[in-house]
């Protein structure tokens, strides 16, 4: 495993006199394999944080959902997920194309656990797991530098309400996001959704109800 700690850590390490316990906790729980219990935990989510770097080095952090299985661990240094449709902005995965290094924040707030991940991405043409996922327009496999879990003292506990409706799912029609019917966006809209164009009105009644 390459240099954990670059000079500003050591800075504030230093300062705050925590140098010695960092290390510790390092050798202790810093790993880059994805452990049988680090994947059933992976695998058991339903989200996660995604953060990606661009080529001037500005990051960019985005929320990532699905259904739980969102991200599958491969083998153990390797995990993957798909991108759904979004905003058409691309900037996570337009990130990756020039910047390969990402991390991944996983929580669980009903059991108030965290896992962070980082890694690299590599984007695979016709990746052969795009089928696992309804709709996915492209498969992010990551290979693990290193990962460890964080301290879950500040993680609040919430339980889950419901899952979104938009959530892609086999063999089940997913509902159009009201935005891409507004007239604000109706002459810009890709082809494949260029029959969504509709009223700003019940565009706006949508939104409210969402």
């Amino acid at each position: 495993m390459s240099e954990f700690f670059h000079e500003g850590s050591r800075q504030l390490q230093d300062r705050f006199e925590t140098r010695p316990m960092a290390d510790r906790l390092v050798e202790a729980i810093v790993s880059n394999k994805i452990s049988p219990e680090d994947k059933a935990f992976i695998e058991e989510q339903n989200m996660f944080f995604f953060a990606t770097v661009d080529g001037e080095g500005r990051p960019n952090c985005s929320y990532k959902g699905g259904s739980v299985g969102l991200v599958r661990v491969i083998d153990e240094q390797t995990l993957a997920f798909p991108l759904y449709d979004g905003s058409g902005m691309y900037l996570s995965a337009g990130n990756v194309l020039v910047n390969p290094h990402v991390g991944l924040l996983f929580v669980d707030f009903q059991r108030q656990a965290r896992l962070r991940l980082n890694g690299s991405v590599f984007i695979l043409e016709d990746d052969p797991l795009m089928n696992h996922w309804p709709e996915a327009q492209m498969v992010l496999r990551v290979t693990v530098r290193e990962m460890f879990p964080n301290c879950p003292r500040y993680i609040h506990k919430m339980a889950l309400v419901e899952e979104s409706a938009f959530v892609p799912k086999e063999h089940c029609e997913t509902p159009a996001p009201a935005w891409k019917r507004l007239e604000a966006v109706a002459d810009v809209l890709p082809p494949r959704d260029a029959h969504l164009a509709g009223n700003d009105q019940d565009a706006a009644a949508a939104l409210n109800r969402n």
